[in-house]
């Protein structure tokens, strides 16, 4: 049993695993529940990424990390690695002699992730204190399994999967992206601002419609997103032994990491592009040119078909970009970077 006043290591991967640990740190140690919480937790968080793998059995894992080589009383390592038992996501796999548990972050979603660890770990604490008792509702959806290796909590069958690649792609964090692309960004909107002084561009937005504006939006942001996985190398391709359903979700999560990063770098240079041309665009020159009056409507497809020029050149220019700036943003690359940096 575990004393009163108890000491809990939290082991997080870099990246968004450490900041959730840093969270869970907060609400074990100052957060008083019903069950094995209510004991003092002493917390400590420390950030360490391990040469494991999703497909490292939980006995290998145990080996890996050590826990028994640990003075606190419970280690639980936190990891941004998606785990499955089959195609269901493995949430938690718990050792009861070692006092130990791996929490998967990805199986929780994409969204209340603070909340789902939150449950998750007090389920396992629980679980290792040996105080099954009367499980929380956040519990009591969780499939518990039991083996040699140990008890492991399964996601609810529900939804699982898209439920996985939702929190793969929180693990990726693609609002960095956007942060990381700072030089693309820059050398985007100096084209779109060359591009807002020539007349022809005025009267192609004044005459293209919406139709052709999003087609050609959509072209910017699909060839952005194509040169940074073909410049960066960020395509996973399947290793011999039936690795197809892992490549597929992982390249999901790049592509959809991207999407979110590439929509949002557009979005941001189509408001710097529209304030550009409101402040230094005459509106008398614009209406001799366009044989119409310059208002808010015209400035916003003047804005929009430039932004997407402009993207459609930052595709070209994202080989400037700083290699680990994009593919800490992409999971299988970022998964191969754990070796290289534990090697």
């Amino acid at each position: 049993m575990i004393g009163e006043k108890s000491t809990i290591l939290l082991i997080a991967d870099p990246g968004a695993p450490e900041v959730i640990a840093g969270h869970l740190s907060d609400s074990l140690s100052d957060t008083a529940t019903d069950g094995p919480a209510s004991d003092n937790w002493d917390v400590s968080v420390r950030c360490q990424a391990y040469p494991i793998d999703e497909r490292t059995e939980f006995s290998e894992v145990v080996d890996t990390i050590d826990p028994g080589g640990e003075s606190e009383d419970v280690v639980i390592y936190l990891t941004d690695l998606p785990r499955r038992q089959g195609t269901t996501p493995v949430l938690a796999d718990v050792s009861v002699p070692d006092r130990f548990a791996v929490i998967s972050t990805p199986g929780m979603g994409g969204a209340f992730i603070q909340r789902r660890v939150r449950d998750v770990a007090r389920t396992v604490l629980a679980e290792v204190a040996s105080r099954p008792g009367k499980p929380d509702a956040p519990a009591k959806r969780l499939q518990r399994v039991q083996d040699d290796d140990g008890v492991h909590y399964l996601a609810p069958s529900a939804l699982s999967r898209l439920r996985l690649l939702a929190g793969m792609v929180y693990a990726n964090r693609p609002w960095r992206l956007v942060t990381g692309m700072s030089k693309v960004m820059m050398a985007a909107f100096a084209t779109g601002a060359v591009s807002l002084a020539y007349p022809t561009m005025w009267q192609l937005s004044a005459t293209m419609g919406p139709w052709r504006l999003s087609a050609v939006t959509v072209l910017a942001t699909v060839a952005m997103i194509a040169w940074l996985i073909v410049e960066h190398r960020l395509w996973e391709r399947p290793r011999p032994g039936g690795e197809r359903e892992r490549a597929v979700l992982y390249n999901a999560s790049t592509v959809i990491t991207l999407t979110i990063g590439v929509v949002v770098f557009h979005a941001a240079l189509f408001v710097l592009l529209l304030l550009t041309a409101w402040w230094t665009i005459p509106p008398q020159m614009v209406t001799e040119n366009t044989g119409r009056p310059m208002g808010l409507v015209t400035l916003l497809l003047m804005a929009w078909l430039v932004a997407a020029v402009a993207t459609l050149g930052g595709a070209l220019g994202s080989g400037m970009e700083d290699d680990e700036a994009v593919k800490a943003a992409t999971y299988g690359a970022r998964q191969r970077q754990r070796f290289d940096r534990t090697d």
